[in-house]
């Protein structure tokens, strides 16, 4: 069940060796292990891409890749699961992730004005980036190991349904 439904959320690996971005890893991406989908590259592609999901940074997807092709799971998997992180959601993650932040290192919380300026970021980074930062890299390690934990026993169950049905049949 797993496999089935997450096969169809994943891209194409042909669109993914052909995005502009990821051509660097030029030869990397045709290891046959990226593209397999199975109980040990799943759940490790939910962990890699919801930890990059959670990287306050630009070209998560980049990222995402590098780290599933060094730790060899579903490529494809980890890169859709980025896009958990869109300028819909992102405001709300951020902002959770900087509250956490804030409540782990004991700091009030401060009323944040955003702007778009170079000015903004590093005055910002003094003042709300330590908590920011530490928030983000919490919920990174959290999610990361929640995904995996999930998929995992998802995948094992699905597995254990599966052999219950054929020996009943």
């Amino acid at each position: 069940m797993p496999k089935k439904l997450l096969q169809r959320f994943i891209p194409n690996p042909e669109q993914i060796k052909k995005h502009k971005h990821l051509k660097m890893f030029g030869q990397l991406l045709h290891k046959p292990n990226l593209w397999l989908l199975n109980r040990r590259s799943a759940p490790g592609a939910f962990a890699v891409g919801l930890f990059c999901a959670w990287l306050p940074i630009p070209f998560q997807m980049v990222v995402a890749a590098a780290l599933a092709i060094t730790f060899h799971v579903n490529l494809p998997l980890s890169v859709a699961l980025v896009w958990i992180t869109n300028p819909l959601t992102m405001p709300f993650m951020f902002y959770c992730a900087y509250l956490l932040g804030a409540g782990l290192l004991g700091q009030p919380t401060a009323e944040v004005q955003f702007e778009v300026s170079w000015h903004w970021l590093s005055q910002s980074l003094g003042t709300i980036g330590p908590s920011f930062l530490l928030g983000c890299l919490i919920m990174a390690l959290g999610w990361a190991l929640l995904g995996y934990l999930v998929i995992s026993n998802l995948w094992k169950y699905s597995t254990l349904f599966k052999w219950q049905r054929r020996h009943k049949e």
